[in-house]
């Protein structure tokens, strides 16, 4: 019983991790958007 809450547990704390990098990225391709430095779109909107 014991060794099944610890699998538990890492399964728990690599699902929090996966979701920080995720909501991260997602952070820093909304503020490159919002502040205009995404080249890509920029030359798309233009085009």
């Amino acid at each position: 019983m014991l060794n099944n809450l610890k699998r538990r547990k890492g399964i728990t704390l690599i699902a929090l991790v996966i979701t920080i990098i995720i909501l991260l990225i997602l952070a820093g391709v909304s503020i490159a958007m919002l502040t205009g430095e995404n080249r890509n779109i920029n030359t798309s909107t233009k085009s």
